[in-house]
């Protein structure tokens, strides 16, 4: 690491005070730096208009499997707020007309994720499910974009899906939306918010054939499994579910904090709640994307060479450093083809990259400008998708002064 990313990673520990030591360098060297917008053959996908438009998270496809249609989110606000009070308005976009249809609405959302939308398997097209909140509580919603029927709602949310489209994994929105602000939905009160580590469901199992919801996991399973000193008392959470290609196991990051500084292990487990395996646990994980049913890429940190790309064989301690030039945090996840892309957080001058890794070789196939209006919080991740078919790259981008979906052909 260099000096400023010896810095930035000590200064995790402090999470306000990085905060307000990041802005008043960033506005400092941005204010001397050349100015850049855009870099790259950038498309932009949504419409033309003054509006906030999105997808959502970097482990979703918005392409449905023909590549003719893809899933957009539209909102009024998106800087204000993590979890806005506003609707939002879930778009088909028919990328060979270009007409622009407004298929649902979603009240349970947030800057980071959306509602989840996605395609539903293992079909991929007609059926989308999206995460809402009606009648006092969350749900999940499977409807048909093109008829607009609704096949089913699901009582429960979803947070990650299988590819045969039978069962998902959910987990505790409204603690999440206490504990990670842009994560979690607001619209219920969080029922554990006094207790550091509630002896309550956290994960649950999804039938989304009948509805059937099933507790899976509690946060003193996790808290108890291997345990570590200053997880005793410390205040416990989980994030980030995702389901294994073949959807037998998942992965789940627990997190833990003690007083400001922030613990990430990375835990993969059977879908039936068995055959916990503690598979990375060096203070620090975050993001995530399973190559296979057997490994994992992962952003993370290695007492042994730092912070950096990793990929890791399930259930054993088999690793290996990726991209050893790489040591920034992205959202990395696998082409059809085996390629990788990921991307990079806003730098010194306020340009996030997006690149694509093939073997050793690393291009940067975009740059981004980000305004200062969206930033912490708020921020407008990339989030770079693949297209089903490997040959193109979907991210959301701010640098025309407000959210957009845009597409980069390979």
């Amino acid at each position: 690491m260099n000096l400023e990313q010896q810095i930035n990673y000590q200064l995790n520990k402090y999470p306000t005070i990085k905060k307000v030591i990041k802005r008043v360098y960033q506005l400092g060297v941005y204010a001397i730096s050349p100015k850049v917008k855009s870099e790259g053959a950038i498309v932009r996908m949504s419409p033309d208009e003054q509006a906030e438009f999105f997808f959502g998270y970097y482990d979703k496809c918005p392409w449905d499997i023909t590549g003719r249609y893809m899933l957009c989110m539209k909102a009024k606000n998106t800087w204000s707020d993590v979890s806005p009070k506003d609707s939002l308005q879930i778009l088909l976009l028919d990328t060979l007309t270009n007409a622009v249809a407004t298929v649902a609405e979603s009240n349970s959302w947030n800057v980071q994720q959306g509602c989840m939308a996605q395609w539903l398997g293992p079909e991929f097209k007609e059926k989308i499910i999206y995460n809402d909140f009606r009648n006092g509580q969350y749900c999940s919603v499977i409807l048909n974009v093109f008829t607009g029927h609704e096949e089913r709602v699901i009582p429960a949310p979803i947070y990650t899906v299988a590819t045969d489209g039978k069962t998902a994994l959910t987990l505790d929105f409204s603690r999440l939306y206490r504990l990670r602000p842009g994560y979690g939905y607001y619209n219920v009160p969080e029922s554990t918010a006094t207790e550091r580590i509630p002896d309550k469901t956290c994960i649950w199992k999804i039938n989304l054939e009948n509805g059937y919801v099933t507790p899976l996991l509690k946060y003193t399973d996790f808290a108890s499994f291997e345990q570590r000193k200053e997880m005793v008392k410390a205040e416990h959470k989980v994030n980030h579910l995702m389901l294994s290609p073949n959807g037998k196991r998942f992965m789940v990051l627990h997190r833990w904090f003690v007083g400001q500084r922030k613990y990430t292990r990375l835990v993969t487990c059977n879908v039936d709640g068995t055959d916990m395996y503690n598979l990375s646990d060096d203070d620090m994980v975050s993001h995530c994307f399973w190559k296979n049913d057997d490994e994992i890429l992962a952003f993370e940190n290695k007492h042994s060479n730092g912070p950096g790309y990793y990929l890791m064989r399930d259930r054993t301690k088999e690793y290996t450093h990726l991209w050893s030039e790489i040591s920034g945090d992205g959202h990395p996840s696998y082409s059809s083809d085996g390629l990788v892309v990921t991307d990079s957080y806003p730098d010194r001058t306020r340009i996030a990259s997006l690149k694509v890794m093939k073997g050793d070789e690393i291009e940067v196939v975009a740059k981004v400008f980000a305004p200062f209006k969206y930033d912490n919080d708020t921020r407008c991740d990339l989030h770079p998708r693949w297209s089903r078919d490997g040959k193109m790259i979907c991210f959301d981008s701010v640098f025309e002064g407000h959210r957009g979906l845009y597409v980069v052909k390979l």
